[in-house]
């Protein structure tokens, strides 16, 4: 039954919202992940400094791409080449470039209607912006309610289920114990809340990054004579015009919107959560990086998964295994059984960076719902580590069914609220882009100018500070739009 809910719901209903509304956003707003996409380097550059008493925008975003960065970027690009074919490469990248736009408005809005809470940290997310841009507090808590289940349960347990398999198959250790392992040491971080998620994220997120990228590329570039023809038919698959794999062009489709989607997240409304967290100057800035997490995380990292299975020669149309078998298989093939453990060692850091943003997406959107409530909060951490453990022994369908069934239907909520509230997203972009085109290297969020949006004054004040100097700067009678 899940399998059949499952075809219909991330097999067509998926596909028309996030890669429909993805190229909506797209045009309606004049292409912005092209025209920042250089743009994008500088604003993660001065992303780096650091904000006292607050997430620094880097912070947030390694947070995101704690999350982001996952079982996705190995297992599930594995399972996309083997169920799609190479043309499911490409469709993942469709995927994420109209995906680019959707968590640019996400992610720019979770910014814009963040709150300070009672101990001075902002928090925020699609259950803010409905509520609060919407004016749809009972959407709200649905929002809250999805992100909850597919976050802290659903998405944790696929993730579990990733790294206790991998392990088994490099190791031969026994998954139950594995599991029970993982449950024990994120337990320990968990209590630590939400900066000492940051901090480990901090610390492992660009240490795994760097490394797998470094050991893919080094595959790459051994057989690199062979990367122009392998994209050739990455290419060619997709539409399918390649003999081989002419017969999957429905499921590369699929395939590639389904793992791409699950592998970098856009318009599912999770990064809006982290997003909110930081602290930035204006909210387009951190939508900026945020879009830039989306590229890194698939034109980068799934990218090179992909081209490492491609080009192993381990892989052959028809194959029959997991996404995880068949990725450490292929690097197996290359460098040698040193392989296969590396691929485990990886896939188990990716793993446990992203459980812990899961979780932290659960515990925010459980706030939402039903405030401060300390034991509500252990009881969900403990449920949190009982369903780790679950997937760590359960099958990979029936884990990966109840993933998509859930992500579909949080996919659409998010994506109507952003279709909903695309006007004011606008907005905001044009006040940033004005003052970029004014010559303000850091452009600086006023609040008094949106007075009639519901904003909290102490997360977002009018004439801030840094505007006022701004201005005092500028030679007296000279408008921005004469200067």
């Amino acid at each position: 039954m899940l399998e059949v809910i499952n075809d219909f719901l991330s097999g067509k209903v998926l596909i028309v919202l996030i890669v429909g509304l993805g190229s909506y956003f797209t045009i309606r707003s004049r292409f912005v992940q092209f025209r920042h996409f250089f743009h994008m380097f500088a604003v993660f550059r001065d992303s780096l400094k650091s904000s006292a008493g607050q997430l620094s925008s880097f912070q947030a975003l390694m947070l995101s791409l704690a999350g982001r960065v996952g079982a996705g970027n190995i297992a599930g690009v594995g399972i996309a080449v083997t169920l799609g074919g190479p043309g499911a490469v490409f469709w993942m990248w469709v995927t994420a470039l109209v995906g680019m736009s959707s968590s640019f408005f996400e992610c720019s809005l979770g910014q814009l209607y963040k709150r300070c809470d009672s101990e001075g940290q902002f928090r925020g997310g699609p259950s803010f912006y409905i509520q609060h841009g919407l004016q749809k507090r009972w959407l709200g808590m649905i929002m809250a309610f999805l992100l909850l289940i597919t976050f802290g349960f659903a998405f944790n347990g696929l993730q579990a289920h990733a790294v206790t398999h991998s392990l088994n198959n490099a190791f031969g250790l026994d998954t139950t114990y594995t599991g029970l392992g993982l449950a024990v040491l994120l337990g320990l971080v968990f209590i630590g809340g939400i900066k000492r998620i940051a901090k480990v994220a901090d610390l492992l997120v660009p240490v795994k990054t760097l490394v797998y990228i470094g050991v893919t590329i080094y595959v790459i570039v051994l057989q690199f004579d062979h990367v122009p023809g392998m994209l050739m038919t990455i290419v060619k698959s997709a539409f399918g015009l390649d003999e081989v794999f002419g017969g999957l062009i429905g499921s590369a489709i699929i395939m590639g919107v389904k793992r791409g989607v699950f592998a970098n997240e856009a318009g599912l409304g999770s990064a809006p959560n982290v997003a909110a967290v930081a602290s930035v100057e204006h909210p387009v800035s951190q939508g900026v990086v945020q879009a830039f997490s989306v590229f890194l995380d698939t034109f980068v990292i799934c990218t090179c998964t992909a081209l490492l299975i491609l080009l192993s020669g381990f892989y052959t149309p028809g194959f029959e295994g997991d996404g995880i078998a068949l990725t450490q298989n292929s690097l197996a093939a290359v460098v040698g059984d040193w392989g296969r453990m590396f691929i485990s060692v990886a896939l188990a850091l990716f793993v446990f960076t992203s459980i812990l943003y899961n979780y932290y997406l659960g515990e925010s959107n459980l706030r939402f719902l039903i405030g401060e409530n300390r034991k509500a909060l252990i009881g969900y951490r403990a449920l949190v580590l009982v369903l780790i453990f679950w997937g760590a022994i359960e099958n990979l369908d029936t884990v990966f069914a109840f993933a998509d069934i859930t992500m579909t239907m949080l996919a659409f909520v998010n994506l109507i609220a952003l279709f909903l509230l695309f006007k004011v997203g606008m907005r905001i972009l044009r006040d940033y882009d004005d003052q970029r085109a004014a010559g303000i290297k850091t452009p600086v969020f006023d609040s008094s100018k949106f007075a009639d949006l519901d904003l909290d004054l102490k997360a977002w004040p009018a004439n801030p500070p840094a505007a006022a100097i701004k201005a005092e700067a500028e030679p007296q009678g000279v408008t921005a739009a004469q200067r």
